[in-house]
């Protein structure tokens, strides 16, 4: 039996993180998450919630106090230096937008509107970029990234939209942006907007990992429109015309670590410093240290939920398939949602993204990518701190593997209704995970069957098929020998098996957006019938409740054989 610190082998090593280049290897398993069963809050009673765009308006627009770009015409510019944002309008489309789907929760809780307000021609107007409001400064954002290993330059929003600052009943701050929106100055060679397939993606999945409890951007609405946009999925020379779509996100903040790297390797540093304090001002106002304390604990706080946040991650089988550093929120929340993907059986080495060839961001190496990518944002703030500040940044960076794994094996104990902590834990976790990898078991239908089988089953190793996922473990002589040290482990601890399987099967999701029930969706959706979208946003919300519609779909059954054909790509 190996421990389970063996297969998290997390590469610390400063003579490591110096190499730009190197891929840093860490054979890290999916980790399960206690996702915290959410439910729907019910609004304030003295707060009414806006069924009108008139009686709704934006926050002060502080984003706009920013460096912004003098040039304000609307081109595509390999540099724009000096700035944080370029003052540029969404491109309306020529067909009227439709409503296709939106999200209660973040309507209401989050931006304080009645749902009522979605039958109004003018909101639709407003979510898909053809209306702005009187008080909306729309703005793209520029940063840059490593894309892969590479340093990429200056990237920036290419085809989104920060429409402004909210700061709702409850005194949240959120920032709402249109992705799919139309040309800015950082499009490049895109065409500045986003097709259906990839907006149905990206709406479902920010939606249903808030309900698994991973940190996330939330998708307030989708619109499509019966514009054409001309893509290759999978470059491939087969062009064709697709339907364009606009995704309303909202987030806590949009700034991401290539929001510092542009302007540290551009030696923009008045930027820099104008950019930090801004960042540690409105999007951390619990730092109360100012200047270069202030900017290690921002720096902390970061790492930190980074860890946090792919510890969730992986307990839910989720691989973000485009980790580069522009797509690293300083929240420590997921965004930019495009070659992701949730692993079917258990396979360490799942890439997510067709366009991954190395496999850099394959499931193991998500862990160490972070590592990767928060050591690259603090070079960028290096500029900012005095010689004698460097070796505490790189402190903080060390301490990043412990968070992880303290992390995730806290969200594994509660996926295996472990109780307290020991030694054993890692073990036990270890061991299953091993049974998995050998026998190809599904991930999560292995962790649930866990949850919904008995002690007494268990402990006699009657396994029923209908307990597809961990059946499958039956394949090794291993799953005996866990079965055996579980058992013993709830017996010993005294736990009950009742208590024992509520707990778990809150921990452990009956759903999850697969690909292959992502793709139903689209090829519905694609054929103008958006039931199915619809449909999947209230399972997926309920992820951890069984559905009997959902059940009767398959969506907790054995992948279709077709599934494993399916590809995603940077294509979007």
């Amino acid at each position: 039996m190996r421990k389970i610190g063996n297969i998290f082998k997390l590469i610390l090593t400063q003579s490591l993180l110096s190499k730009s280049q190197k891929t840093l290897r860490h054979t890290c398993p999916n980790q399960l998450n206690k996702a915290p069963v959410r439910t729907l809050n019910l609004t304030c009673s003295a707060m009414v919630l806006k069924t009108s765009l008139s009686d709704w308006s934006f926050s002060d627009p502080k984003l706009a106090s920013l460096p912004l770009d003098p040039e304000t015409r609307n081109f595509v510019r390999r540099s724009v230096p000096g700035a944080i944002f370029s003052t540029v309008q969404p491109t309306p489309w020529k067909t009227q937008p439709k409503l296709v789907a939106y999200s209660q929760d973040v309507l209401e809780n989050i931006l304080d509107f009645d749902q009522e307000v979605t039958k109004t021609q003018d909101f639709v107007n407003f979510v898909s970029g053809n209306l702005i409001l009187p008080e909306s400064i729309p703005m793209a954002h520029r940063y840059g990234g490593y894309q892969f290993g590479y340093w990429a330059n200056q990237l920036g929003d290419g085809r989104a939209h920060l429409l402004g600052e909210f700061i709702n009943s409850k005194g949240e701050r959120w920032e709402l942006q249109l992705k799919g929106s139309g040309k800015t100055p950082y499009s490049r060679f895109g065409d500045g907007r986003a097709v259906l397939r990839s907006s149905v993606r990206e709406f479902l999945c920010s939606e249903a990992m808030y309900w698994l409890g991973v940190p996330t951007s939330r998708a307030a609405t989708l619109t499509v429109t019966d514009d054409g946009v001309p893509r290759d999925m999978f470059y491939d020379g087969r062009m064709k015309m697709e339907r364009g779509a606009v995704v309303l996100r909202v987030a806590p903040t949009w700034f991401r670590f290539g929001s510092f790297e542009i302007l540290a390797k551009n030696k923009e540093l008045e930027e820099l410093k104008q950019l930090a304090d801004f960042i540690l001002t409105n999007s951390f106002p619990d730092i109360t240290e100012t200047g270069q304390l202030g900017y290690l604990a921002m720096f902390a706080d970061v790492v930190d939920k980074t860890a946090d946040m792919i510890s969730r991650w992986s307990v839910v089988g989720f691989a973000h398939g485009v980790m580069n550093t522009d797509n690293m929120s300083i929240k420590g929340v997921t965004i930019d949602y495009g070659p992701f993907g949730f692993i079917d059986e258990y396979n360490p080495k799942f890439i997510p993204n067709h366009s991954d060839d190395s496999g850099r961001y394959d499931l193991e190496n998500q862990v160490n990518i972070g590592l990767w990518n928060l050591d690259k944002l603090g070079e960028a703030l290096k500029p900012l701190l005095d010689a004698d500040q460097h070796k505490q940044l790189e402190m903080i960076l060390r301490g990043y593997g412990e968070k992880f794994q303290d992390y995730q094996m806290t969200l594994y104990r509660a996926k295996l209704g472990l109780a307290g902590k020991s030694e054993s834990d890692e073990l036990l976790v270890g061991l299953l995970l091993d049974t998995m990898e050998t026998t190809e078991a599904d991930f999560t239908q292995t962790f649930r069957d866990l949850s919904e089988l008995s002690l007494e089953d268990l402990k006699s190793v009657k396994v029923p098929e209908s307990a597809w996922g961990l059946h499958q473990c039956l394949k090794s002589k291993q799953i005996k020998e866990f079965l055996k040290l579980y058992v013993e482990k709830m017996e010993n601890d005294k736990i009950g098996d009742e208590d024992r399987m509520i707990s778990m099967q809150k921990a452990n999701p009956r759903y999850i957006l697969r690909n292959w029930i992502a793709q139903k969706a689209i090829e519905m959706a694609e054929n103008d019938d958006f039931s199915e979208v619809q449909f999947l946003q209230e399972i997926l919300r309920n992820p951890f409740q069984i559905n009997k519609v959902a059940e009767e779909k398959g969506y907790a059954g054995k992948p279709p054989g077709w599934s494993k054909k399916l590809a995603v790509s940077c294509s979007s």
